[in-house]
């Protein structure tokens, strides 16, 4: 299927997207929705390839071949998550965008459905872990990916992958991975965790230093388990 023709942006993604527009800015703009595809992240590096602008993003309904850090599967199972990628032009950013990613995530899921989340270093957003670590869980990834040429760095697509409902990961990693719903115990808008998370993603792609800002690794977001880079 060509990455230009995309499907209908459906109606509660369309309605949310539209409430959050002054807060969001080029966020979203514009938007590519496919039913199905094999992976946002490369069809956002496709738009960007042909001069999409930064904010172009690409979702999806599901993915036939998601992918994770490593080059791990990222289960997409259809209507059970939210999958989507974002072009980034702000390249000096570009050393930090995978965990400023997970923080815009952890603040957009807060923000859109009460839920409080950690990042786990370096792209994992995670449950918070009262019992202590090894109760956290899963419930969303990060993935940054760049694309250079002879004269650097061009773009940098940022996917996203948040497990919306317990069908969104495998049965036999419920003791890894978790979603919202299973958090909440009730249904949520999905279109409203999209539109909070991109509100929440242009203020990482706007600082421009050249290591990870200290700031952001002493954010109370971050779990003091895992492990931090050298600053």
């Amino acid at each position: 299927r060509s990455i230009w023709m995309p499907d209908p942006l459906p109606t509660d993604l369309a309605e949310a997207l539209r409430a959050v527009g002054p807060r969001r800015g080029r966020m979203g703009e514009p938007v590519h929705y496919f039913h199905e595809t094999t992976s946002t992240n490369d069809v956002a590096a496709a738009y960007a390839e042909q001069g999409a602008p930064e904010g172009t993003t690409v979702v999806a309904g599901t993915q036939t071949s998601g992918r994770g850090r490593l080059g791990r599967s990222w289960h997409s199972a259809p209507g059970a998550g939210l999958y989507f990628s974002v072009v980034a032009r702000a390249v000096r950013a570009a050393p930090f965008l995978t965990l400023a990613g997970g923080v815009a995530v952890a603040e957009g899921v807060r923000s859109a459905t009460g839920l409080p989340l950690e990042i786990k270093w370096p792209n994992d957003v995670v449950t918070r872990g009262a019992a202590g670590p090894s109760r956290r869980r899963k419930l969303a990834g990060v993935l940054a990916e760049g694309s250079t040429s002879p004269d650097g760095l061009q773009y940098v697509i940022l996917g996203i992958g948040i497990n919306v409902s317990a069908s969104s990961y495998p049965h036999e990693l419920a003791d890894r991975a978790s979603s919202i719903e299973t958090e909440l115990g009730r249904p949520i808008d999905v279109g409203v965790v999209l539109a909070e998370v991109l509100v929440d993603t242009p203020p990482v792609l706007t600082v421009a230093p050249t290591r990870v800002p200290r700031t952001m690794l002493d954010c109370p977001l971050v779990v003091r388990d895992s492990v931090a880079p050298p600053r």
